[in-house]
């Protein structure tokens, strides 16, 4: 069964895809919503704490400043280094917060997840100006 906020956030990221409020998208994104659990492997961690989510909505509603000034940076000043480093992970986090915290750091230009470790590791591409 899936959660109430898990398929809040499916659906806002359907509608943030598709850009269509008809009646069919509405509900082909419901069905895509509960169909996706059942897809992929089951992934069991803590409840989701709704301190956790407001969180995280928070830092992303920061991020977005952050992602202005960094790209007005490379704009000026070009980043021609790159460099790959592993950033821990938030211990104890649901699969849907993990996807926030991969899609926080890949919001601003500077930075990408390149692959989420089940260990509780991220691989992160950073563009740096000087090495």
């Amino acid at each position: 069964m899936i959660g109430y906020r898990d398929l809040v956030l499916r659906l806002t990221l359907w509608f943030l895809l598709t850009a269509d409020g008809s009646w069919a998208n509405i509900l082909m994104g419901i069905g895509i919503s509960c169909l996706l659990p059942t897809l992929g492997p089951r992934c069991y961690g803590a409840p989701t704490v709704l301190k956790d989510w407001l969180h995280i909505l928070w830092e992303i509603l920061m991020a977005i400043p952050k992602a202005y000034g960094e790209a007005v940076e490379m704009i000026l000043h070009p980043h021609k280094y790159e460099e790959i480093t592993q950033e821990p992970s938030k211990p104890r986090r649901t699969p849907g917060l993990i996807f926030l915290d991969i899609f926080l750091i890949t919001f601003t230009p500077k930075s990408i997840v390149v692959k989420h470790h089940e260990t509780g590791w991220h691989d992160v591409h950073w563009v740096k100006r000087r090495r």
